[in-house]
């Protein structure tokens, strides 16, 4: 399904959740700004979702917004997770041959985005990867949190079967067609959204390509590792559920899922237009 089109010449939409991201956006969005209008001919387009800020992280887009119109805000007063603002930014995929998202700490450079912008014409979706050969990371992250990602990966891999050293790299970009087809299924509002999207991705039949990525943690994550790890553990078992014949059976349980993930403080899943999804 992948194209062999010049990946130069295609319309990029670039998504960027944010969740109080005053004191940290606005050079990434300059950077990446600059950098796309510098070194893209095709249109760019830059759209930072706001989930239920409380501080001037708008005020910030604004600010820049004016010195760049690639760049606007779509804004939802009611937090609604990562998972679901990339849900909604999503919702925009016809407006662009290319679509794609980063986090909005900066830890993936403008550069690094575009380098799976380039490998367009190989996959359908080209995702970054900071557990391949090659991969360039400037901090890595603390002991405690590469164990809790190495588990995470060792469960995603045993359930889902999808061969992705890193499925949660906050860097990916998607042809326009292959969003477009799967974005009915995607339901998973909080951390594990990525692999809600992977996997439908997967199940659909399009090509995945993973490449190396350059990348930087950074301070200020508003990542709980504990209750994060619960939650996306949690959606994970429940995306995998999703694809079973048996779910439909589990319409019982859907309070109890509800409390619990009331409990973690986590979004709730969105309900899916699927005949097994309660």
């Amino acid at each position: 399904m992948s194209s062999t089109q010049n990946p130069d010449s295609q319309s990029i939409l670039l998504l960027i959740p944010a969740y109080n991201e005053e004191r940290r956006i606005e050079p990434v969005l300059r950077d990446y700004a600059t950098y796309f209008r510098d070194n893209h001919p095709g249109k760019f387009q830059l759209v930072v979702v706001l989930n239920g800020c409380r501080d001037n992280t708008l005020g910030v887009v604004n600010k820049v917004a004016a010195d760049f119109p690639a760049i606007s805000a779509l804004e939802f007063a009611q937090a609604i997770g990562k998972g679901g603002a990339l849900i909604e930014g999503l919702k925009l995929a016809p407006l662009a041959d290319l679509i794609g998202y980063v986090d909005a700490d900066g830890a993936t450079p403008p550069h690094a985005f575009h380098d799976l912008v380039r490998r367009t014409n190989q996959a359908d979706c080209v995702i970054a990867s900071r557990w391949i050969e090659g991969a360039v990371l400037h901090v890595e992250q603390s002991g405690k949190r590469q164990f809790a990602s190495r588990v995470f990966h060792a469960i995603v891999e045993g359930l889902f079967r999808m061969h992705i050293r890193d499925t949660q790299c906050g860097a990916k970009v998607m042809r326009r067609h292959a969003v477009e087809s799967i974005h009915s299924n995607l339901r998973i509002a909080d951390m594990a959204f990525d692999i809600n999207l992977l996997y439908s991705l997967h199940q659909a039949g399009f090509k995945i390509l993973e490449v190396p990525t350059e990348w930087t943690d950074k301070i200020g994550s508003k990542v709980t590792l504990f209750r994060t790890s619960l939650t996306m553990f949690l959606s994970a078992v429940r995306i995998r559920l999703i694809y079973s014949r048996y779910y439909s059976w589990l319409r019982p349980f859907k309070p109890l899922e509800i409390w619990i993930y009331k409990k973690l403080r986590a979004p709730l899943p969105l309900p899916g237009p699927d005949r097994n999804a309660p």
